[in-house]
């Protein structure tokens, strides 16, 4: 039950990015529940092992780089679904940050434990 609420929690955060910036957009809901669905798969497969081969780049920028990663994957997840744009790469980094004090915010206040 709580990984749906997660779920419908972060397709609420993307519907409020698109509220929030006018370049990444969504058509519909049922885009926001596919996205949000990729989003969370991606972030909890492939972000681990970027985030791990790009440790040197990371510690250089202490620990900046790590917004380029996040937007890259926010970027890639949206040109992979019809019907959910970014304008481009800073769209995208913008785009991934708004969503995740989103989403954090919104799970901070529904998912009490």
């Amino acid at each position: 039950m709580r990984l749906l609420i997660t779920w419908l929690i972060n397709t609420a955060a993307l519907f409020g990015v698109t509220f929030v910036m006018q370049s990444v957009q969504v058509d519909t809901f049922g885009t926001a529940l596919i996205a949000a669905l990729i989003l969370g798969l991606v972030n909890t497969l492939i972000r681990p092992v970027l985030v791990l081969l790009t440790l040197p780049v990371t510690l250089l920028t202490l620990g900046l780089f790590i917004f380029v990663i996040n937007g890259l994957l926010f970027w890639a997840v949206a040109s992979l679904i019809g019907g959910f744009q970014v304008a481009g790469f800073w769209s995208a980094v913008g785009g991934a940050l708004v969503y995740s004090i989103i989403s954090w915010a919104l799970s901070a206040l529904i998912l009490k434990k």
